[in-house]
């Protein structure tokens, strides 16, 4: 049998966060020989083909929609056209050249669906006073001799779904609010380090705020995120906040809220989720108190570039399939 001839003029378009479709040329010939593809979402010079990430589908087509496996944005995809043999085996063309792509970020609508499956599991809402940043003392030693005692905004990492426009854009400061049910406090444990800044809640979240939700995720475990994202009103990140992602009503919504009861400012926070808190404005340590925490520091909690859980059901959407 003769040889099949290797794709050529590969195309990639209509992506999206976690599909797109792809198309190649063929000999015209071929077009009639061919019963399956494969393409290989990770193929690099001279390293072997990744099997979660090799396609294998029967088609008589040169376009094909395409989802994505992987909770990372970038791509580098090639194609092999295959015959299938009467004794079971495949003859096969050459490889495509290779393609880099990146995905897109979710639609204000898809964060929308993703904020719909966080409000099933939130639970009942529990009071707190303050928020909380931990990291190691090395960082606050820096903060005070190097950046006139005040923590500044820093790029958003990797972690949590691929498709957040907040990934690697959004310049914030991460805080924590989740109290413990028994003591109504902040955990005496932490992923990120013994040294803890607290900072009364109204300093960051008041009627001059303005709040969004951002992600949902988790990482292999029961355990679920929810990223939620304060920015003072006009701010940089309010209005970079304002086209990309959902807002919520900071009085009513099933996360954080900030009430006026009695005369007073209340704060609350969902029970069953762990909230982190993008603050987009830099915070000065006089504006809080620093301290070294009495428990431990758990290293398998961090959430640093955490990759999401791509077959949970609970957290995840179905986006261009």
């Amino acid at each position: 049998m003769e040889l099949l001839s290797t794709p050529k003029n590969i195309e990639i378009n209509n992506i999206t966060c976690d599909s797109f479709r792809i198309s190649w040329a063929m000999e015209k010939g071929d077009l009639e020989r061919v019963t399956h593809y494969f393409i290989d979402l990770n193929k690099k010079e001279n390293k072997n083909s990744n099997k979660f990430k090799h396609r294998d589908v029967p088609t008589k087509l040169v376009a094909k929609a395409v989802p994505l496996p992987m909770t990372v944005r970038g791509h580098c995809v090639a194609v092999q056209t295959a015959v299938k043999q009467s004794d079971g085996e495949y003859l096969v063309s050459g490889w495509s050249e290779t393609v880099e792509f990146c995905t897109g970020d979710y639609a204000k609508e898809h964060l929308a669906q993703l904020q719909e499956k966080a409000e099933l599991i939130a639970g009942r809402m529990l009071r707190f006073s303050v928020f909380y940043r931990n990291q190691h003392k090395e960082y606050f030693q820096h903060v005070r001799m190097h950046c006139g005692n005040v923590m500044k905004p820093s790029l958003k990492d990797n972690s949590g779904s691929h498709g957040s426009p907040t990934s690697g854009m959004l310049h914030g400061i991460f805080f924590s609010c989740n109290t413990e049910f028994n003591t109504g406090q902040p955990p005496q444990d932490s992923p990120y380090g013994r040294y803890r800044f607290q900072i009364p809640a109204q300093r960051l979240f008041n009627p001059n705020t303005n709040l969004y939700f951002a992600d949902f995720y988790c990482m292999y475990t029961a355990y679920h995120y929810v990223v939620l994202v304060l920015a003072p009103k006009g701010s940089s990140g309010d209005l970079f906040c304002r086209e990309r992602l959902p807002q919520l009503d900071i009085s009513s919504n099933k996360f954080l809220t900030c009430c006026v009861e009695e005369g007073e400012l209340v704060y609350r926070h969902a029970q069953d989720s762990i909230l982190e808190v993008i603050y987009t404005e830099p915070v000065d340590l006089s504006l809080g108190v620093l301290g070294e925490i009495s428990g431990h520091q758990l290293m398998s909690l961090s959430t640093a570039n955490a990759k999401k859980d791509p077959s949970c059901k609970t957290c995840n959407i179905s986006v261009g399939r």
